[in-house]
């Protein structure tokens, strides 16, 4: 086996390409930033455990797995090479082909030879020199284009009049040049997966191969020769049973198709609406949608036909169905677990249990539920919820007893703060009496007790002293006391409430602004 072995994720993603989308290896490398290569020696060795299919049987999971294809090695086979020159020179005659020329080169070597999609590669290569540029000639329904365009269109508040850009997604399909577009109010991930997804609607099936730019919501690592793709994408591409294959960055050629589309949505769509003004998001996409239509049944220059038809006799008829299940959006993230046993999703905290304090999990967020993942086995799941700082907690992730959290407690947190004085001690007890449990406050006694690393006890001790005084109660108000030189200024003096004695209902008195 390859002396760096790939991850798990990829590993699955490499039989699920291979035997649930039938890909080649060399699609499925160009997908997974990784060597046709390492593809054929996971791919045999999958064949030897007599995985030919997907899914995977119940019996397979991860450990099982590991052990299987990580803990074997594999002897490297040599096989006879073609002279390149002679195959060359067979090709000339016009009812020559490669696939001929393969098997008689198969023939020729029964006791090893290279496949045929290995031959083909290995021949291009050697080509290379002599064709550095080739025209691409796209399959049907093979490859879907996306990218966005650079100019934006501005969307105005109707009850503030305040002005707001909204970008242009763009979606190409390489044989027909059937073309689809729409606003979003940005690229972040959630609007470019979603935007794929209603493409896939808007097409009626699902292309094979999705070529995107090296946008950083698509492409966690943009690399020319290993992209890494971001796995909430790539969530969105297995839900759909699609291949995603970034293009090559600074490499205009390999998305072609892209750079027209956008050209010709720039010039036949945004051009035409530059003179109106929007006040929605919906009310521009009604626009769009209206003068796209218009764009696909304009007959082409190069062709007979407009882009519906070829889309209805060329792309339509081989795209792969829809999934039954409409696609929800879900981020997945990894995510670690603090001393408190809770995650951080979305500024919210997910209580784990608490045997997995220091680990590394995988967060799946969907609109609905929030569900955690160790090592590919399910841990929790929790209802969603924004609340920014809020805590959802299942009693059961709890520990027994706070020695098991590696001996992090409310006691400890007291006793440390003691150290640094009276007022800090009684800020961290404040602290953790604010939550329902103790633990949830955990983070907070932290931020607040490294704060004596910056700017040192006495300071920390007095910035304390003054957030006691003036009420307030968040780790946040004392970093600013201590930031702003406040802790250093004498403590503002108690004033007479000369109205405390008058008693009318009428009359607050100066503690109801506390």
């Amino acid at each position: 086996m390859p002396t760096a072995p790939i991850s798990m994720r990829k590993l699955k993603e490499i039989i699920r390409l291979k035997y649930g989308c039938e890909l080649t290896h060399r699609q499925i490398a160009k997908s997974l930033s990784i060597s046709p290569g390492s593809v054929s020696t996971y791919v045999n060795r999958a064949a030897q455990l007599n995985i030919t299919s997907w899914p995977l049987a119940a019996s397979w999971d991860e450990q099982s797995l590991h052990q299987a294809f990580f803990n074997t090695k594999a002897q490297p086979k040599r096989y006879a090479l073609p002279d390149w020159s002679i195959v060359q020179q067979e090709l000339r005659p016009k009812t020559m082909t490669l696939q001929l020329l393969w098997e008689e080169y198969k023939e020729r070597h029964p006791e090893g030879y290279y496949s045929y999609n290995h031959y083909c590669r290995q021949y291009k290569s050697w080509l290379k020199c002599q064709k550095p540029s080739m025209r691409q000639n796209h399959k049907a329904g093979e490859k879907l284009f996306v990218d966005y365009c650079g100019p934006t269109m501005n969307i105005v508040d109707p009850s503030t009049g305040e002005c707001r850009t909204a970008q242009i997604f763009v979606a190409v399909m390489g044989a027909s040049n059937y073309t689809y577009a729409e606003a979003t109010f940005s690229q972040g991930l959630e609007d470019w997966v979603m935007s794929h997804a209603r493409c896939f609607e808007f097409l009626g099936g699902v292309p094979e191969l999705v070529i995107p730019d090296n946008l950083k919501s698509g492409v966690t690592k943009a690399c020319r020769y290993e992209p890494d793709l971001n796995p909430t994408y790539q969530q969105l591409a297995c839900h759909y049973n699609t291949v995603v294959v970034p293009a090559r960055p600074y490499k205009p050629k390999d998305k072609s198709k892209a750079e027209v589309g956008v050209q010709i949505v720039e010039r036949w769509i945004m051009a035409r609406l530059r003179k109106e003004t929007f006040f929605s998001l919906r009310q521009l996409n009604i626009k769009i949608r209206e003068l796209l239509i218009d764009l696909n049944q304009r007959q082409m220059k190069k062709h007979p036909s407009s882009r519906a038809s070829q889309f209805k006799t060329i792309d339509k008829p081989v795209l792969k169905p829809l999934p039954q299940k409409p696609y929800s959006y879900t981020l997945v993230k990894q995510v670690r677990v603090h001393i408190d046993h809770h995650v951080e999703v979305e500024k919210h905290y997910y209580s784990v249990p608490h045997r997995l304090i220091k680990q590394k999990l995988e967060a799946h967020a969907s609109n609905e539920l929030v569900t955690l993942y160790h090592k590919g086995v399910k841990v929790a799941v929790h209802p969603r919820s924004h609340r920014v700082g809020g805590h959802t907690t299942v009693e059961e992730h709890m520990p027994i007893a706070h020695q098991k959290q590696q001996q992090w407690s409310a006691a400890r947190f007291e006793s440390w703060a003691r150290k640094f004085g009276v007022s800090t001690e009684q800020y961290v007890i404040n602290l953790l009496t604010m939550k329902k449990h103790p633990e949830q406050s955990y983070r907070a006694c932290l931020g607040l007790l490294n704060l004596g690393n910056k700017f040192g006890e006495q300071r920390l001790e007095a910035a304390c002293q003054r957030a006691l005084a003036t009420g307030l109660n968040r780790v946040k108000q004392v970093k600013n006391i201590l930031e702003k030189g406040l802790d250093k200024q004498p403590l503002p003096q108690a004033q007479l409430d000369l109205l405390n004695e008058i008693d009318h209902p009428n009359i607050r008195g100066s503690q109801y602004y506390h």
